[in-house]
């Protein structure tokens, strides 16, 4: 940024009274400072428009750790494996569970039916 001109620059020496001079000189320094407030506070205004920005992307983008962050790219392909692996044991679980319970099944149909047969044979002897 420059300063302003002077008012009466580029006329000889001695053409404006001291007084004219020192009033001239007051209002370009005021209107310097003016000006420079006016920059420093846009400076301001846009320093706290970045901070703003970079607090919203801050929550945007989750916080990894630096030993995690060797992992990143990995990360979604090993969660995504690691999800189909358990995926897959629930259903082999699932399968198994659902023989027991077949297989239960045909147990307790067995004992009700020797459960009958000693009923009746009971029942008989009477």
């Amino acid at each position: 940024m420059s300063t302003p001109p002077l008012a009466g620059a580029g006329m000889p020496p001695g053409a404006f009274s001291g007084t004219q001079a020192q009033a001239a000189r007051e209002v370009n320094t005021a209107s310097l400072c003016r000006i420079g407030q006016e920059t420093v506070q846009d400076i301001v205004f846009r320093t706290m428009e970045i901070f703003q920005l970079l607090r919203n992307m801050q929550q945007l983008i989750p916080y990894v750790e630096e030993d995690g962050s060797k992992h990143d790219d990995r990360g979604a392909a090993s969660q995504l494996r690691f999800a189909s692996e358990e995926r897959r044991e629930i259903m082999e679980v699932n399968k198994k569970l659902k023989q027991k319970n077949q297989q239960l099944k045909q147990i307790m149909d067995q004992l009700r039916n020797l459960i009958w047969d000693i009923n009746a044979m009971l029942a008989m002897r009477n």
